[in-house]
């Protein structure tokens, strides 16, 4: 994946009030949404310039080069940006067929079946197996 020279696209988007933007994984082949995190201009500009997703991790403050720990990377295809200028798409390629850190293909695993959340997507592997 390759990026303009310059960053100015950036400002093309609108950031919230924390300098943040919502990015969606789609699997690139399956159109299914795999998981949702925030990017910072950072960030943004890392995925694009390596083809792999990094996300900014709120809860550790600090950037988030998706699979460093687990091995699961997400190659990127496309970066989209939505009709309001506020959310991306990521297009990619799952590597590992988990993106979820409960060991599962997605983060969407539940359903709303009889007013009740149900698991309906299985665990790959354990994520005791996964994160050491």
């Amino acid at each position: 994946m390759s990026s303009p020279a310059t960053t100015e696209w950036l400002n093309t988007i609108h950031w919230n009030s924390d300098g943040l933007v919502p990015a969606i994984a789609q699997d690139a082949s399956t159109g299914r949404i795999l998981m949702m995190a925030w990017m910072n201009r950072e960030a943004l500009t890392l995925t694009a310039q390596l083809g792999q997703a990094v996300y900014w991790s709120r809860s550790r403050n600090k950037l988030w080069h998706k699979g460093e720990s687990s091995g699961h990377i997400q190659q990127v295809h496309e970066i989209r940006l939505d009709c309001d200028e506020d959310v991306i798409v990521l297009h990619v390629e799952q590597i590992g067929n988990i993106a979820c850190h409960t060991g599962r293909h997605s983060c969407f695993y539940r359903v709303l079946k009889d007013g009740q959340w149900q698991i309906v997507e299985p665990v790959l592997k354990d994520p005791s197996e996964i994160y050491l």
